[in-house]
């Protein structure tokens, strides 16, 4: 999945060149390759090399911490580092005090749960941890891929209960009431890790830039060559497959996020069925209603969670829920190839007239 994660960050590299052919500044680039299972790519504009090479440092350091805190499958006791995994084997013992970035995102999936209408539940790693499982047998030994037995999602699904999260404000503890439930923050990791860093660079002397991290695109101040905006390509997502690298729209934006969701990333294959990554919390299954949802807003964390919530309602309740929402915009793509796009997104694309200019 890293190749495809890295055609897509070419690609928008390639957008960013084309458009800004000939302009003299300082334009830098940089790559990491070893958070959040995927490729992150740092663009932006300083005022030397030596001034981008140090903020670079910091976005991957910063990267790389926050990897560590939200990582599901791995302990960095070591290190002295509570993460998700930590908290998946201990926290029902009695309250782990955590790290108040894990705290405060632990709190911000609660608070929103409703908000998402209960589409984004962190709670259910019980349930993902089972397609995980399942997904990874088939990814290595593909003629013998199956999918979870009905009755295993449903007795996981029974320890899914977000109430059962205890979060101690004062203490800074956290503590499940079941002691079968776990954590799973992919909804909404990748995003909540890319705003802070993007926080981070917009308080210092860099704050024109483009991050992407996979799915997930944060662009700060316009580039410094003359463009009011980053160009930024959503992706076919046959050509992601395929690798070609192909487009379908391409977004023009500044100072806001743009983060997709799709089933092409993150699959496996059973007797020619595709079965992606983002799980339906009723029918503990994935949804096939979109090949991509693409959430447009300024927060990249919100953007991350509203881009799940999306892909797994249907397509009407989906619009409504995207239409109710503030400074929110979304693009749908359908299996059939066909797109639907909100009111405000068509300000930004590409096919409905926008420009960088």
């Amino acid at each position: 999945m890293k190749k495809l994660a890295a055609a897509a960050l070419l690609l928008i590299l390639a957008l960013c060149a084309l458009t800004s052919a000939g302009a003299e500044m300082n334009k830098y680039s940089a790559m990491y390759m070893d958070s959040f299972d995927t490729v992150i790519q740092l663009i932006a504009y300083a005022e030397s090399e030596e001034t981008f090479n140090a903020w670079s440092d910091t976005v991957h350091q910063t990267y790389l911490y926050l990897h560590k805190l939200f990582d599901t499958y791995n302990t960095y006791d070591e290190e002295g580092i509570v993460s998700v995994c930590a908290l998946n084997q201990r926290a029902a013992q009695a309250p782990v005090e955590v790290d108040p970035i894990l705290f405060s995102l632990l709190t911000y999936c609660k608070n929103n749960y409703e908000a998402c209408q209960g589409q984004v539940n962190v709670a259910m790693g019980s349930v993902l941890s089972i397609w995980h499982e399942y997904r990874e047998a088939g990814l290595d030994n593909p003629q013998s891929a199956a999918v979870p037995p009905t009755e295993d999602l449903t007795a996981a699904s029974a320890h899914a209960d977000i109430g059962d999260l205890i979060l101690d404000e004062e203490a800074m503890t956290v503590y499940f009431a079941d002691p079968e439930l776990k954590l799973d923050l992919g909804a909404v990791a990748k995003g909540y890790a890319t705003e802070i860093v993007a926080q981070l660079l917009l308080s210092g002397d860099m704050p024109s830039f483009i991050i992407s991290a996979g799915g997930n695109v944060r662009v700060g101040e316009p580039p410094q060559d003359g463009r009011k905006a980053w160009g930024i390509g959503i992706q076919d997502p046959d050509g992601a497959v395929l690798g070609t690298g192909d487009i379908v729209e391409t977004l023009f934006l500044s100072g806001l996020s743009v983060v997709t969701s799709g089933d092409y990333q993150r699959y496996y294959v059973v007797d020619g069925k595709r079965y992606h990554h983002l799980i339906d919390p009723d029918s503990l299954t994935p949804p096939s209603y979109y090949r991509s949802v693409s959430i447009i807003t300024e927060d990249s964390g919100y953007a991350d969670m509203l881009s799940t919530a999306a892909f797994l309602m249907p397509y009407e309740e989906s619009r409504a829920f995207i239409d109710s929402l503030d400074g929110v915009e979304a693009i749908w793509l359908f299996p059939d190839g066909t797109e639907q796009v909100s009111e405000g997104a068509k300000a930004y694309a590409k096919s409905f007239g926008a420009t960088s200019k």
